[in-house]
């Protein structure tokens, strides 16, 4: 009987180790450790209780539950290409990449069910209203202003559920085959047609520089021509204007030596001589010889006279 309780009590302790080892890895899972960048919600008997910040927390067992972990830093979805229909009636292929942020966990818990699937369902539906008011080159030039629209109605429609859209990107616009090949024959059209406009204004440009060329070389050539008449007609006054003062201060110099009468008369005779060479068609010759030199003077006059008027 005694062996019988021993062995009761002995099952009954291991039991209770066992119960106290599963009450403690209980409580030991029931704490929750809350990250800086996450907000838990937390639901009590089935409905909402609170929302858990920063930090340790407690969840009571088999009471409380955590309904959803909700992340707040900023997230991106690029959803899968789109068809879509233009005002001209274009069908192409439209993908849109979405940056948005949740700001209120419990709404974005409760407010709409995989939220994720919802934004990308509405991001279609936008995209389609918004393509249907564009022709086909409003659609390829006018990004930005689908990025605005698509951003504005996107942030409008999910503030009910706690979503924030930052940005709404248009990654890529993908006509059909046939307004691809069109497009780029035209592009290789114009390529072409700047090459030749480029071409010729190339040529124009030589040929007036050419030119501009020539012009400026006619005129320093006659710039030259002149610059060397007018040197070689002052170097002629100025050797006549030499000459002039070297006859005057040998005569100046002959006064002053008081030359006697037969070198009077020389120099008479010679001034003579160049007188007659051809500057003058008459010559009176005095009676008196020895007058010569007071002769001389005057005929110099007379014949300079002649010159200065030329």
């Amino acid at each position: 009987m005694n062996f019988n309780l021993n062995i009761f009590l002995g099952a009954g302790e291991i039991i209770l180790i066992i119960l106290s080892a599963v009450i403690l890895v209980i409580l030991a899972l029931s704490f929750r450790l809350v990250k800086q960048t996450q907000k838990y919600v937390i639901e009590r008997m089935g409905g909402y209780h609170s929302t858990w910040g920063v930090g340790v927390h407690f969840l009571i067992p088999f009471v409380d539950r955590v309904a959803a972990k909700v992340s707040l830093k900023e997230q991106v979805r690029d959803f899968e290409p789109q068809p879509v229909i233009t005002r001209d009636n274009v069908t192409m292929q439209i993908d849109t990449v979405v940056f948005f942020q949740i700001t209120d966990p419990k709404l974005y818990a409760y407010g709409v069910d995989d939220p994720l699937s919802a934004i990308e369902n509405l991001s279609a539906t936008t995209l389609r209203n918004i393509i249907g008011d564009l022709d086909l080159d409003q659609t390829l030039t006018s990004r930005d202003l689908i990025n605005e629209r698509m951003r504005h109605t996107l942030d409008d429609a999910t503030d009910a559920w706690g979503i924030k859209v930052n940005r709404v990107e248009v990654k890529n616009i993908v006509p059909p085959k046939d307004i691809r090949e069109s497009m780029e024959k035209q592009m290789r059209a114009e390529r072409e047609r700047r090459q030749t406009i480029l071409i010729a204004e190339g040529e124009k440009r030589a040929q007036i520089l050419a030119a501009e060329g020539q012009n400026e070389s006619i005129i320093l050539k006659a710039e030259a021509d002149k610059q060397q008449v007018i040197l070689a007609a002052e170097a002629e006054a100025a050797a006549l204007i030499k000459v002039k003062e070297a006859e005057a201060l040998g005569i100046k110099l002959l006064k002053e030596a008081k030359a006697d009468q037969a070198v009077l008369t020389i120099k008479g005779y010679e001034a003579l001589a160049k007188v007659a060479d051809g500057k003058a068609t008459k010559i009176v010759v005095p009676s008196n010889l020895t007058d010569l030199t007071s002769h001389l003077v005057a005929l110099s006059e007379a014949v300079k006279e002649p010159k200065d008027k030329k």
